[in-house]
């Protein structure tokens, strides 16, 4: 097995979100990691009537990652974990692309200038090119994405990027973290709100209330928990491993998972009657997410986790199914993690 450095300390963007709050919650507790030092727009306050967020030995620094001088941040720093992401406003491409592809780009250049020795990229399925819902890939798949979603265009280009890093840095140990759709109950209020928009209450998407769900053939792909991610960053971090990573639960996610989980019946629909009802919606600023991402679900591939589970020692301890009906319990719970990001 790789070998496992100690008394690290560990610089995590992007700390408060719903991927950053496992991803530091794992550290925290890590017995190789001395320090935490987790930098967000925004620190944890108390919320809704709970204390604020406070894991131990972390601290937490307001930066931005796009605008600020982030040198001085990663100074004494051994490891930089880079998960801030921006999935909103879609409609402004532009925007999403300062924040996500030059503010990964500065976090890069920040953490090859401070004298890191390791960064942990969260990369994403949505990174990889269109393939089979049958056969699973491993992490030599082809990376170029699916270019007709702003989400796994900026994706596929940071992997281009990360390329020209380990090219100039040879000595910076890059790893590529590779999740599929994760899901968690504390992080399903702050999602509904980004790709649903507030015109879908948390009262429409819960069991027995959805009569009907699509049966769309290739709407078929992997999901994972929040904190088993967490996990498997956490062992990244602090484990002499380099590449990329997939990282997904089973079983597959099917039209049927939903049906079960809703408690709804399957209907034949077309993924292009939907596609065209979400387009719709899309151009009536009913829903704020770009109908670009459903075509790029409905060609991402099916991916296998042997690499993390053999080098990472890493299994989910979640299925994908009890981490998505997880998530659907929260939405129409409205429950809430303590950061400002997640929080109604």
């Amino acid at each position: 097995m790789p070998e496992q450095r100690s008394g690290l300390v560990v610089a995590v963007t992007g700390a408060t979100g719903n991927l950053g709050t496992s991803v530091v919650d794992a550290l925290a507790v890590d017995p190789a990691v001395s320090a935490v030092r987790a930098i967000a727009r925004r620190s944890p306050v108390p919320t809704n009537g709970r204390p604020a967020w406070a894991p131990a030995r972390t601290t937490f620094v307001e930066a931005d990652i796009a605008r600020d001088d982030l040198v001085p941040l990663f100074d004494g720093v051994d490891v930089v974990v880079h998960l801030a992401w921006q999935f909103q406003p879609s409609r402004d491409p532009v925007q999403t692309w300062d924040v996500n592809v030059v503010g990964a780009m500065r976090v890069f250049d920040a953490a090859a200038a401070a004298g890191v020795s390791a960064l942990v990229h969260a990369s994403s399925v949505g990174a990889y090119s269109p393939g089979s819902k049958d056969v699973r890939v491993t992490e030599d798949w082809p990376t170029h994405g699916w270019q007709g979603a702003a989400y796994t265009r900026e994706k596929s280009y940071l992997e281009r990027v990360l390329d020209r890093v380990e090219t100039r840095n040879p000595d910076l140990r890059v790893v590529r973290m590779r999740p599929a759709f994760v899901f968690e109950a504390s992080a399903s209020t702050e999602q509904r709100r980004l790709f649903g928009g507030p015109f879908i209450p948390a009262r429409l998407v819960r069991p027995a209330f959805v009569p009907v769900f699509p049966d769309i053939a290739d709407l078929v792909f992997q999901g994972v928990h929040s904190r088993d991610v967490g996990r498997a960053f956490a062992a990244a971090a602090v484990r002499e491993v380099s590449g990329a990573f997939n990282l997904a639960a089973d079983p597959v996610i099917t039209p049927a998972t939903f049906a079960e989980i809703l408690r709804a019946r399957l209907i034949p629909l077309p993924a292009s009657a939907v596609r065209l009802a979400l387009d719709a919606l899309f151009t009536a600023r009913l829903v704020p997410t770009d109908p670009g991402l459903f075509d790029a679900v409905l060609r991402l591939p099916i991916m296998d986790s042997g690499r993390a589970r053999d080098l990472l020692e890493w299994a989910p301890r979640h299925t994908a199914q009890d981490a998505l009906a997880e998530f659907v319990r929260g939405v129409h719970e409205v429950e809430d993690a303590p950061t400002p990001p997640l929080s109604a």
